[in-house]
C-alpha cells in the first residue's frame, strides 16, 4: 500500500476487504492501519512544517555566515545574518511536509542555537577575556531583541 502525501502521526487508513475473513463465509473485513512516525535524525516535525536545530560558533553568530543547512529534498544554502541572536528563526518556505489532499506545503523552520565552548584552552580564555571587556560585547538588548516567549508564538503562527 502506497501512503498518500500528507499523512501524519496517529491518522488510520483503510483498506477494504483486506481484514479477517467474514464469519460464516461472509467476506472480509477491513484493514485499519495506523500511521506511527519514527523521529527523524535532522527534523522535528510541527504540523506540516519541519524544525532543523542549527548550532554556529560565536563567530559565525557575530559576524554572519553562508551556511548549508539540509531540507528534505537535499541541501540549501542559507545566509546568516551579522549579529543573530540565540534563538533566531529562519523560515524556508514550502520547505516542508505536503499538507494531506492538498498541494499546499508546510515550512522549514531553522532554530538557530550559538554553540558555547564548554573547556577552554589558556590562549581562547586569554582572547575572551580581552573581547569581554569591550563594550560591544557587552549585552545591550533592544526593542527589536525579542524575547523567548515571542519567538515561541512567532513560529506557530
Amino acid at each position: 500500500m502506497d501512503l498518500p502525501a500528507g499523512v501524519h502521526e496517529g491518522i488510520q487508513l483503510s483498506m477494504s476487504g483486506k481484514g479477517n475473513a467474514g464469519a460464516k463465509g461472509g467476506p472480509a473485513g477491513d484493514l485499519i492501519i495506523t500511521v506511527e512516525e519514527l523521529p527523524h535524525d535532522d527534523f522535528a516535525r510541527n504540523g506540516n512544517d519541519i524544525v532543523h536545530e542549527l548550532f554556529i560558533s560565536i563567530a559565525d553568530a557575530a559576524m554572519g555566515a553562508q551556511l548549508e543547512v539540509p531540507t528534505l529534498d537535499g541541501r540549501a544554502r542559507i545566509k546568516l545574518p551579522p549579529g543573530t541572536q540565540s534563538g533566531k528563526i529562519l523560515r524556508l518556505r514550502e520547505k516542508g511536509l505536503p499538507e494531506l489532499q492538498s498541494y499546499r506545503k508546510g515550512d522549514e523552520l531553522i532554530h538557530v542555537n550559538v554553540w558555547t565552548p564548554k573547556k577552554l584552552n589558556d590562549e581562547e580564555k586569554r582572547l575572551l577575556e580581552k573581547l569581554r571587556e569591550m563594550p560591544n560585547f557587552q549585552p545591550t538588548p533592544g526593542k527589536e531583541d525579542k524575547s523567548f516567549f515571542e519567538r515561541v508564538r512567532e513560529m506557530f503562527t
